[in-house]
């Protein structure tokens, strides 16, 4: 049996998803590339549900109102956060294995790095990350959406 549109229930996970991941980056220094790569997978599945999200209220929504058409616009401004942190995370990964390669390639030891370092990026999806539930909360309280809504 295929699951019931439940918008407030998609908010509350894409929500508690996005709490998780910023969770995760900022506990320790992701410092080995595979828990990065991990990371950034995490942030596709939470834009990728965002888009799943957006179609299902564009479809419940045939001759949008400013209303639908403010949420609309909400639930893309998560979906784009969600896709621009797995774009900062995807950036922190490249950088990262570029500096090691920097400095297995070196004989002296001595590397000379330009540009944000891995942290700098993940830092940035972070802040991008902190955005959703704002975002989530926001469309809760003008939709009034309950969890059976």
């Amino acid at each position: 049996m295929p699951d019931r549109f439940t918008p407030a229930r998609t908010l509350d996970r894409i929500t508690a998803d996005a709490l998780s991941l910023r969770r995760a980056l900022r506990a320790r220094p992701v410092t080995h590339a595979h828990t990065l790569a991990v990371r950034i997978t995490d942030a596709q599945q939470l834009a990728g549900t965002a888009l799943r999200l957006f179609l299902d209220f564009a479809q419940h929504a045939s001759q949008p109102s400013p209303t639908d058409l403010l949420l609309l616009d909400r639930v893309a401004q998560i979906a784009r956060a969600a896709q621009d942190a797995s774009a900062e995370l995807t950036a922190a990964l490249a950088r990262a294995v570029e500096n090691r390669r920097r400095h297995v390639g070196t004989a002296s030891g001595r590397v000379v790095l330009s540009g944000p370092s891995p942290q700098q990026y993940i830092d940035s999806a972070v802040d991008l990350l902190d955005r959703i539930p704002a975002l989530s909360d926001a469309i809760s309280r003008d939709q009034q959406l309950t969890p059976d809504r």
